[in-house]
């Protein structure tokens, strides 16, 4: 039978006439490999068979006679299968070459190289792959084609993301037929931190592969961004980074204008289309996929747009509304936020071009509303670590019940749950009254029926559906306690609920998968991550993953003692960070009680813009922010409504709380508020003034000279509110000089002279 099991293996390997001296070359070496026989045994071999049948020792004889011998040897001593694999492996070389030639050629196209990347994973998998070198070379150029040429990225991707990856996601992939693109930031950390998790062809981890999952995911890449402002002659916004501030905050509603009469071509939107019939009448997120997102120290947190689409009704419905929601996303590329972040990083002159991914929303239909079970953010290192038993190494959690906007956001009085995760029930709160007052007391969900993301009270979405899961996330209160549920099928009907997710952490596996995802990735990245998530039905869906910048923190920084009360201006005993910030010139004073006073939502509005203005004034000199409540909170409220471009020119920023219910500063650790401030290196001091061991001096800054009217006159009826101090002006040769101590909590902002070798 061995001379049939050698007809069959020519049979097979004819099929590719052009490969039969690959596939020879091949199965010698393996025989040889394997101590069958070797090169020259077998060279010999063939010249005695054809001595002895007769023949003349031509060179044409003899390369027949050793393919026979050689067929003979592969068949007697390796298994179909395994001759199957090598016929692969030599068909794979030969596409790897061509789709090497074509990757690495400049004018080749996205579809070109597709179309020889399609051939090339056409050929099944098998078990004997192309060498490390051949698979990485164009592995690399696949990666900065389609997805990222930032080398950091680069050279990372290649020892994760392989060719048939690549092939993969570019199944759910449209780009323009005219502009060359790629998938940008987002997208690349998303994918990266998937094959870190769950390789293609190193072994899994069971418990990861048992938990993790990545959403239905759609790229659209750059190119279509391209394209549309290609088709529309919107390149006159090009220059529009270049001009000030105040142009940009006021041409930007005109772009937004004009980018909502813009079209698509008729084969994109027939793209669209597609994906949108693919994907069905189910829940989508459109988020931002630019360029310089999510790069290695630079997240670009918060600054673009993502817009969530209920995705309900007929097709040409859904697609109007899809392609609103994307015209949204890339207005904001031209917002003075990003802009604003661009300057501040040595980033204006980049050809910032927006990609897009496009996500089915993670989570299950209760009635009208659409939500996952839990969703946050988590980060590998835990900066916020107010007990000593913290381990910062470990990571924090950032949790929230529903969809995790309230996770990244600064929201109104509510709280998510803040995890550190080397003890992940210890919580900066005692009592049960106090865990009550800082947890999360609003849900947003979509709510299909209006179309709509909307933000419902935890208590109303409690009376209108029995959440299968809803024994992991509260706790009930009782006679002034509070303890989570014993019993799964507990009746939750009519008790008062509190979201503790206590029984998440103690009863599930979330903790020590939360470690391992953050430990993995971290090693992976060598250096901190943060990721975005969502947990629905007991399974850890993969939303975003991005380094995340840490401040460059001081090993220690010693409070000064023994300070005159009259050159104390506060002493805290909260803070975020080790710092020390010298030779502070100008405070910038929102006062807390004359802000709150204010009648109107337009009054407390227009603070924000005295702000934004003294911010522009300030950016060349040292100045503290000090003010109401949070910051860049989204409820007016309870503090002024500023972004990142509002204040990124301030060294120190004050969030001051008077003992007024629901008042407290949250712990804004994680937002993507903090993130900016963190990137800016602007140094966040919580202050409590009621706290009996605390201390500010109230009235220096409310007796000092005001001299808001001398430097922005247009805001000079706001000086009830807003007071500007110059304090070498007040204090002779004085300037404000900040420590923070994050170690013991403790902080203090005193008056000294100026100090040498410190940056202003």
């Amino acid at each position: 039978m061995d001379i049939l099991k050698a007809y069959r293996l020519y049979k097979k390997m004819n099929q590719y006439p052009d490969l039969m001296g690959l596939m020879y070359s091949l199965l010698m070496e393996v025989i040889e490999q394997r101590g069958v026989i070797t090169r020259e045994k077998l060279y010999q071999q063939a010249i005695d068979e054809l001595r002895a049948d007769g023949l003349p020792d031509t060179e044409i004889n003899r390369q027949e006679y050793m393919e026979g011998l050689i067929g003979y040897y592969s068949v007697t001593s390796l298994s179909d299968n395994e001759i199957e694999n090598y016929i692969n492996l030599a068909r794979k070389k030969d596409k790897c070459q061509k789709l090497s030639f074509v990757v690495n050629q400049e004018q080749a196209t996205s579809l070109e190289i597709y179309k020889s990347l399609r051939e090339f994973c056409e050929i099944p998998k098998g078990e004997v792959y192309i060498s490390k070198e051949e698979a990485e070379g164009i592995r690399v150029a696949l990666i900065k084609h389609y997805i990222s040429n930032q080398l950091p990225f680069i050279s990372l991707a290649k020892n994760y993301i392989t060719i048939r990856d690549v092939y993969d996601f570019l199944q759910h992939t449209y780009w323009s037929r005219k502009s060359p693109g790629k998938l940008g930031g987002k997208a690349a950390g998303m994918i990266l931190a998937q094959k870190v998790l769950l390789p293609s062809l190193e072994k899994r981890d069971p418990e990861l592969e048992k938990y993790i999952r990545v959403p239905e995911t759609w790229y659209l890449n750059s190119g279509i961004f391209s394209e549309f402002l290609d088709r529309n002659n919107l390149h006159q916004f090009h220059t529009h980074k270049y001009k000030d501030r105040e142009t940009i905050e006021r041409e930007f509603q005109r772009i937004e204008e004009k980018f909502k009469f813009a079209n698509f071509a008729p084969e994109v939107i027939e793209d669209f289309r597609k994906m949108l019939e693919e994907i069905g009448e189910y829940p989508i997120i459109i988020r931002s996929s630019s360029m310089l997102e999510d790069n290695f120290g630079l997240a670009f947190s918060g600054k673009y747009l993502s817009v969530f689409l209920t995705n309900q009704g007929d097709i040409e419905t859904r697609l109007r509304n899809f392609i609103i929601g994307l015209k949204q996303v890339f207005t904001s590329t031209y917002g003075p936020d990003p802009i604003l972040y661009r300057v501040d990083h040595g980033l204006l002159d980049f050809d910032e071009r927006m990609a897009m991914v496009v996500q089915k929303v993670v989570g299950q239909r209760f009635g009208d509303y659409f939500l996952p079970f839990a969703a946050g953010v988590m980060f590998s290192r835990n900066v916020y670590a107010w007990n000593p038993k913290i381990k910062k190494e470990e990571g924090l959690v950032r949790l929230v019940f529903g969809l995790g906007t309230r996770a990244v956001d600064r929201v109104g009085s509510d709280y998510p749950r803040i995890i550190p995760l080397s003890h992940p029930r210890l919580r900066p709160e005692v009592t049960a009254q106090q865990i009550k007052k800082y947890s999360q007391k609003q849900v947003d969900v979509l709510n299909l029926k209006k179309g709509m993301m909307e933000t419902v009270d935890f208590q109303t979405l409690h009376s209108a559906f029995d959440h299968p899961e809803l024994f992991y996330a509260v706790s009930i209160q009782k006679d002034g306690h509070l303890s989570p549920p014993l019993y799964k099928n507990q009746s939750l009907k009519g008790e008062e609920l509190c979201l503790t997710f206590d029984n998440l952490l103690d009863k599930t596996d979330f903790v020590p998968l939360a470690k391992k995802i953050l430990s993995k990735v971290e090693a992976t990245y060598g250096r901190p991550v943060d990721i975005e998530f969502a947990w629905d039905n007991q399974q850890f869906y993969l939303l975003q993953c991005r380094s995340l910048s840490v401040r460059k923190e001081l090993d220690k920084v010693p409070i000064p003692e023994q300070i005159p009360e009259e050159n104390i201006l506060f002493k805290t005993n909260a803070g975020l960070s080790n710092s020390a910030v010298f030779n502070i010139e100008y405070i910038v004073y929102v006062n807390p009680r004359a802000y709150d006073a204010l009648p109107t939502y337009e009054e407390k509005l227009k603070i924000a813009s005295v702000v934004n203005a003294l911010n522009k004034s300030f950016a060349s000199k040292p100045y503290a922010l000090m003010g109401p409540g949070r910051w860049g909170s989204n409820d007016i409220n309870l503090g002024v409504r500023v972004t990142y471009s509002n204040i990124n020119k301030a060294k120190v920023l004050m969030e001051i709380s008077f003992a007024r219910e629901g008042y407290t500063p949250e712990v804004s650790y994680g937002t993507h508020f903090f993130q900016d401030l963190v990137e800016a290196d602007i140094v966040i001091v919580p202050l409590f003034p009621d706290d009996p061991n605390a201390f500010f001096n109230e009235a220096f800054l409310l007796d000092s000279q005001n001299i808001l009217g001398h430097v922005v006159p247009e805001f000079k009826d706001c000086k009830e509110v807003v007071r500007v101090i110059h304090i070498p002006s007040v204090h002779p040769n004085q300037f404000l000089h900040v420590y923070m101590d994050v170690l013991n909590q403790k902080g203090i902002g005193l008056f000294g002279p100026k100090q040498g070798n410190h940056p202003e």
